[in-house]
């Protein structure tokens, strides 16, 4: 069938040729609804859900942040306990090393003691001075009174370690030179706590001399005054 538009500008719509949507009439709806306290309601409850859902999706982003930072913080952690690991286990090796490196010291420091005090010894003597005797002296510290009786203990340093003492017993023709003597043991590095014990005249070979008695207490030199040299053997 034809049909022929006679007003022109104007189009008639054509029944089925497609679909439209149109919103509801709230204005017509409101306008239906008299009780104010319902529409209170209604308004209440599209806030509060509306705000519970936005609270809802904003708390779940929070989480997954969360979530996300915990994963990254344990992966840390798994990572800093073995380097912790290693850092223990390489301070338990520096510590056996360095135990073992001060018994060395240790056993080292007192191997030549005796060459020391020979040798400085030596060095203090003035001219027509000799010794006649020297000996080593343990320094014992008595019980405390009160205490039960037992063996005593040796006296020993600040390091723990056991102080040599050395009686010097000597002869001297001048008694300047015993004098002498008392002050460069004094001056040695090597020596400290000189102390003159006894001193007296005796008839040696028809002759008076100066018989005398002196008792030191050796300590270690400074490094400054050590000097080693190394030990070289030729081979023929």
């Amino acid at each position: 069938m034809i049909e022929i538009n006679l007003l022109p500008g104007k189009k008639k719509a054509v029944k089925g040729a497609g679909m439209k949507l149109s919103m509801p009439d709230f204005k017509g709806l409101f306008a239906q609804v008299k009780d104010p306290w319902l529409i209170a309601a209604v308004v209440a409850w599209v806030i509060v859900g509306g705000g519970g859902a936005l609270l809802f999706i904003t708390e779940r982003a929070r989480l997954a942040r969360a979530e996300s930072r915990l994963e990254a913080i344990r992966t840390e952690k798994r990572r800093y306990d073995i380097v912790i690991a290693q850092k223990r286990q390489l301070e338990k090796v520096r510590d056996s090393l360095l135990y073992q490196i001060n018994v060395i010291r240790q056993i080292d420091s007192d191997r030549y003691i005796w060459p020391h005090v020979l040798d400085q010894t030596t060095k203090a003597l003035p001219p027509y001075t000799w010794i006649t005797r020297m000996q080593s002296v343990s320094a014992l510290v008595a019980a405390t009174p009160g205490q039960p009786s037992g063996p005593v203990a040796q006296e020993t340093d600040s390091m723990g370690g056991t102080l040599v003492r050395v009686s010097i017993d000597g002869r001297t023709v001048d008694i300047q030179a015993y004098t002498t003597f008392l002050r460069q043991l004094a001056a040695s590095p090597w020596f400290t706590d000189v102390t003159p014990a006894s001193s007296q005249t005796v008839i040696e070979a028809d002759r008076p001399v100066t018989a005398f008695n002196v008792t030191v207490r050796y300590r270690p030199a400074d490094s400054v005054y050590i000097r080693t040299v190394p030990f070289v053997q030729s081979m023929r």
